[in-house]
């Protein structure tokens, strides 16, 4: 009988480990499942040669407007920005903050479709950029690359200073 009992109390301490490995090799990868990002490159025009290069901010902040959420906080040296926008709404509008502390506003609209990915992953937000305005206090212009928002660092938009 103590033998029964001893083969049942091993047995049981192995199950949670059992379960564990079986739990954890059927899980669903749900990495492409990240959320998608509107990604924008900072670019200036030479005027002599009207050809387009890459720049540089010194220091820059990004803040949702009418909120407290700060998305960017001081960043230094900035070349490129991964913005989210909202999915609550059908516009994100963020202020640029610059060091001299002029401001812009970028109003982005966009259209919000949800898909079902996996019972294990859920739903995930497809967000396509239908229009975008902007102030003209530092910013010069913006040019709409790729209207798709997305989680492989593809090009929406163009920041022209």
């Amino acid at each position: 009988m103590k033998r029964i009992l001893k083969l049942i109390g091993a047995g049981l301490a192995l199950c949670p480990l059992i379960g564990l490995s079986v739990a954890c090799s059927e899980d669903e990868d749900c990495s492409m499942t990240a959320r998608p990002m509107m990604q924008c490159y900072l670019y200036t025009v030479h005027t002599d040669s009207g050809l387009a290069e890459k720049c540089t901010l010194n220091v820059l902040t990004v803040t949702a407007r009418g909120t407290d959420s700060v998305i960017v906080n001081r960043q230094q040296n900035v070349q490129d920005l991964s913005l989210p926008l909202c999915y609550t709404a059908d516009s994100t509008e963020l202020v640029l903050h610059y060091e001299d502390d002029l401001t812009d506003t970028l109003i982005v609209r966009q259209q919000n479709t949800p898909y079902f990915v996996s019972m294990d992953c859920g739903y995930q937000m497809k967000q396509v950029i239908t229009d975008i305005s902007y102030t003209r206090h530092h910013l010069d212009s913006i040019h709409l690359s790729n209207p798709e928002a997305g989680i492989y660092g593809t090009e929406n938009l163009k920041l022209f200073y």
